[in-house]
């Protein structure tokens, strides 16, 4: 049975990190590092396209220096909204500026077992179980394969991940590991069979690509031409910086903006500058150097302050943002983990943030967990209903019930009552029952509750099937040769 999407509409509380003054800074700072540093492209096609259209190329280095212009001037060609199709028409979803959707996130190469509770290395059936509990969660508007297919063949293994993607999900698929064009056309060919063709794809994008800069100041080559492929096609794309303060960008807050918005605001040039009216949407999941370990941190106050500030940003340039907010450090779903997904989720969607991705996975996104994935859900949910705010209006300031119930009675039987009572918040994994209760079920917690529940979605829950002859149209492109001819 179809559960409806979850999702955050326009918060009647707003957070603002940054004043007006301070994004404009950010953004002169950024250009004015393109065009003196630069940006280092490593691909033929893209350091062509950029001098056919006015860039400083230096072939050597392969860096590439646009002016200030030619970079407002190619972001201004982004549409500001447009709408990530799924396989169920139902399930698409609008970037239109007035919601914040959850994802999942990639690419992670672990998973503790729910039979044995074990970590063990990530596989493709991996991949589709994680597609289907994705799906049955409302809160999960759109999936990545949020672990790598990693019993199969790396030249093939993100079009494995696809494949098994959409067959366990009618929802919207957004992937990172489409990293070169040629695994670019496959997807897009894999995408256009299930809508009908190329021109049906153009018009119901039910893919996505998001691709990562290198940090500092740096691109994939790879990258951008499976971003040009996924262009020209018309796919919505985006570019995720991760620069990290202390280590690939400055120890400031402001500076790491600014390293990591040149990053993004430059790839995203080249694809409007190649395909004009791409959607486009800016990616980020910036954070700080452990300073005693030089490692990742995945969580802590300036990754939240970033998760507000970016959203900033990408509104200064009119387009969407996909947030990297759940993405704990915790090792296990604890205490650790509900500090960080909490605060990093609430900070931009405080903001407006359109897409944040990260659900279900622990490590600083290497390990997937299905009891995370379903108390990220929580969490989310506790943050939908604080930013909704209170409303206050003749109905709910609730006077005549008021004077009706008077100081004696209660409001059990009211009208009133029973008209609001649904929009109260009502857990699913948090633990509000008596402490008897509790002790007599064994003192179960979340993490045990979400274990159950995971299990069952698994064994009871079954989305739309693909056709058969579909299904194996799909699967040949994963097979060596059949992707775009040579892939395999």
């Amino acid at each position: 049975m179809r559960r409806a999407i979850s999702a955050v509409e326009r918060p009647r509380l707003r957070l603002e990190v940054l004043s007006q003054d301070d994004v404009r800074r950010i953004h002169q700072a950024s250009l004015e590092v393109i065009e003196t540093v630069g940006v280092r492209f490593p691909s033929d096609q893209a350091l062509d396209i950029l001098e056919e259209a006015g860039a400083m190329v230096d072939r050597q280095s392969q860096i590439a220096r646009l002016s200030g212009q030619m970079i407002e001037e190619a972001l201004a060609k982004a549409p500001p909204s447009y709408v990530l199709c799924a396989r169920d028409p139902a399930l698409d979803l609008p970037l239109d500026g007035e919601h914040s959707y959850l994802s999942t996130d990639g690419c992670g190469v672990e998973v503790i077992d729910l039979e044995t509770g074990e970590r063990r290395r990530s596989t493709k059936q991996d991949v589709a179980e994680s597609a289907l509990v994705a799906d049955y969660l409302p809160q999960i508007a759109f999936y990545w394969p949020i672990v790598a297919a990693q019993d199969c063949p790396p030249q093939t293994r993100s079009l494995h991940e696809l494949e098994a993607a959409w067959s366990n999900t009618t929802k919207h698929i957004q992937t990172e590991c489409v990293i070169t064009a040629r695994e670019a056309q496959a997807a897009i060919e894999m995408a256009a069979a299930i809508v009908g063709g190329r021109e049906g794809l153009r018009k119901r994008p039910i893919l996505s690509i998001m691709q990562c800069t290198i940090s500092p100041l740096g691109q994939d080559g790879g990258s951008l031409e499976a971003a040009l492929v996924a262009a020209q096609a018309g796919l919505p794309v985006g570019f995720m910086t991760m620069a990290s303060c202390c280590s690939t960008g400055p120890a400031t807050l402001a500076g790491n903006l600014v390293v990591g918005n040149a990053e993004v605001i430059a790839a995203s040039a080249l694809i409007e500058l190649a395909y004009p009216g791409t959607p486009i949407f800016y990616a980020a999941a910036q954070t700080a150097m452990d300073l005693r370990t030089g490692g990742y941190t995945g969580g802590g106050p300036e990754d939240y302050l970033f998760g507000a500030a970016t959203n900033q940003l990408a509104d200064f340039y009119h387009i969407p943002l996909s947030m990297g907010a759940f993405a704990t450090g915790a090792k296990e779903p604890d205490w650790q983990a509900a500090l960080d997904n909490a605060f990093a989720g609430l900070m931009p969607v405080l903001s407006g943030a359109d897409m944040l991705t990260g659900a279900g996975l622990l490590y600083g996104s290497r390990i997937l967990s299905y009891e995370q994935l379903l108390m990220d859900c929580e969490i989310y949910d506790v943050i939908q209903a604080t930013v909704r705010g209170i409303e206050v209006s003749d109905e709910t300031l609730a006077l005549e019930t008021i004077k009706s119930v008077g100081v004696k009675g209660n409001y059990l039987t009211q009208k009133h009552t029973l008209k609001h009572m649904k929009g109260r918040w009502v857990p699913s994994l948090v633990d509000r029952r008596t402490y008897r209760a509790w002790e007599k079920d064994g003192r179960r917690g979340a993490r045990e509750c979400a274990h159950e529940k995971a299990r069952w979605i698994l064994a009871n829950h079954r989305p739309q099937p693909l056709e058969p002859k579909l299904q194996e149209e799909l699967f040949n492109h994963c097979r060596p040769g059949k992707a775009s001819g040579e892939i395999g």
